[in-house]
């Protein structure tokens, strides 16, 4: 092939933290590692962009219970306390590791002891890219990967991509591929989330492997109006308001955003942090200083004047549907496919709501961990052989049109067709079947219509990929949630407002011209403390 051609044991495509962990596990453990992200890594995708909180729990058993147990009726006791208790280790192995190999400089508290219970985006990031680059793994910047190749049995064996500032195409042949790609948040203008199209999702349903929790998809994340910032957290110290300036009734950060989606129909919503006392506004400052970057630009004080605000699609970024893991290594069901972060389910820990920051951060450095670990296990079992093996384009839509390719500039249109059934607040957030179905018919032509004609080359080749990958994620997610008839988690039905122990079950989902779904039942640990916790109340 022209352009670049590399060969390796492991492939780490991202390059947020769940990839430099996953890249910097597997060269440590004697893995030869490229790792390709979209982006400069280090400082692209969201938590490059933007601090966040970590789920550290020290290993005390009283702290550990209550940390698992703090969470599971949000996601409707669909989290496994086995994966929940794996990740409390990991997590608190790894942040240790961060602040003692890493350098990384914590604040430390009155006691004197570090708080190692958050991270600064970029400073975190800055530090993994050195990280990976002194453990030997090349750093392959600016060069998004459009497809996944297999062999002759389909296991996968690299992926070919582009580079941008080169202008050339790439191939990496690999033992085992780890999928760190990010959610999904369908170019919403989320802060750092424009990188995250679902890229990965699609790969991995190309190879044969299937999802988890699409349902789970509809998140929406509070930032002013105008602006990309969605730090959430610190809108719970907010009142919000009517046009008219009275209050808003039921609306909050929790548990009544959906009150904020029904009033941004037809009028401006407002807030003001006016219930955050003095110590908690210093707290704040230090923690994110990026949230208040917009208000300072703006000249407005949050904590006492009022700001229009707005809602702006997440997705799978801060949802918890993804690639369904079937070992703890974050194996999938695709051979030589593994998964981490955002890309993977966060089911196993945060059921069927959102981890929020600091779930997600846990879940990112220890799938990241055992990712990259299983991903260099599975390249030295494969021997002289992964190197010799027939290679085999898997990519589709976008890249091989079944009929005549289009002009170059179609993945504009889908991208306009797709973010009009998923960003409006009445059909993605305030979910009902009807509205569900109308819009997945629609979906359903998008993705007709692309797999027929949608086709590009050079570097237009990617945008065209990620326009391929959201109609794919669209659909999952809708498929999804027409067959979860009830609420449960963020899986919120109009139509369906009660949760029916019935529905006590993961959904499993995937296919790519024809969309499929299955009851997956529940392990015995996750049954286990649903029923104990259902007793209990």
């Amino acid at each position: 092939m022209t352009g670049l051609d590399l060969t390796a044991d492991v492939l780490v495509i991202g390059g947020g933290p769940a990839a430099t962990w996953a890249a910097l596990k597997a060269a440590q453990d004697g893995a030869d590692v490229v790792l390709a992200d979209k982006g400069y890594c280090g400082t692209s995708g969201a938590t490059a962009s933007a601090g966040t909180g970590v789920w550290y729990v020290p290993p005390e058993p009283a702290a550990r219970e209550a940390a698992m147990a703090s969470r599971e009726g949000l996601g409707g006791y669909l989290a496994d306390r086995r994966w929940m208790a794996r990740v409390l280790e990991q997590t608190y192995a790894g942040v240790n590791e961060l602040a003692a190999a890493g350098r990384y400089p914590f604040p430390t508290g009155a006691d004197g002891r570090q708080l190692r219970n958050g991270l600064q985006g970029p400073e975190y990031m800055r530090r993994m890219r050195i990280r990976v680059q002194r453990a030997g793994a090349r750093i392959l910047d600016h060069s998004p990967v459009t497809e996944l190749l297999t062999d002759a049995s389909g296991a996968v064996a690299g992926a070919r991509g582009h580079r941008r500032q080169a202008g050339q195409p790439y191939r990496v042949r690999a033992g085992a591929v780890v999928l760190a790609t990010g959610g999904c948040a369908f170019l919403s203008g989320a802060l750092g989330c424009n990188v995250n199209t679902g890229d990965g999702a699609l790969f991995a349903a190309e190879v044969g492997a299937d999802l988890s929790g699409m349902e789970f998809s509809n998140a929406y994340g509070i930032a002013p109006e105008g602006t990309s910032v969605t730090k959430t957290a610190f809108y719970s110290f907010a009142t919000f308001y009517r046009e008219d300036g009275t209050v808003l009734e039921g609306a909050a950060s929790q548990g009544g955003r959906s009150v904020i989606a029904k009033a941004l129909l037809s009028e401006k919503v407002y807030c003001r942090l006016d219930r955050a006392d003095e110590a908690a506004r210093k707290a704040m400052r230090l923690a994110q200083p990026n949230f208040f970057l917009t208000f300072d630009r703006l000249g407005i004080d949050p904590f006492t004047q009022r700001f229009a605000v707005t809602l702006l699609a997440e997705g799978t970024v801060r949802g918890t549907g993804g690639i369904r893991l079937t070992g703890d290594d974050c194996s999938t069901t695709a051979p030589g496919l593994y998964a981490a972060g955002d890309a993977a389910t966060r089911e196993l820990i945060c059921g069927g709501f959102t981890g929020g920051g600091s779930h997600n951060a846990a879940w990112a450095i220890s799938s990241g961990i055992w990712a990259g670990r299983g991903a260099a296990r599975h390249a030295r079992s494969l021997g002289a052989r992964a190197a010799t093996r027939r290679l085999v384009a898997a990519g589709g839509a976008g890249l091989r049109p079944t009929g005549k390719p289009g002009p170059a500039e179609a993945f504009r249109e889908v991208v306009a067709a797709v973010q009009a059934e998923v960003l409006p607040y009445e059909k993605n957030y305030l979910r009902h079947g009807d509205r569900l179905t109308a819009s997945l018919e629609v979906l359903d032509g998008v993705w007709e219509q692309s797999r027929a004609s949608l086709h590009a080359d050079g570097g237009h080749t990617v945008r065209a990929r990620q326009a391929a990958a959201m109609a794919a994620h669209a659909r999952w997610m809708y498929t999804a949630a027409l067959a979860r008839t009830e609420t449960r988690g963020m899986a919120k039905r109009l139509d369906f407002p009660a949760q029916d122990p019935g529905q006590h079950h993961r959904i499993t989902t995937g296919g790519l011209d024809r969309v499929w779904t299955r009851v997956e039942p529940l392990t015995n640990t996750s049954a286990a403390s649903a029923s104990a916790l259902e007793v209990a109340s």
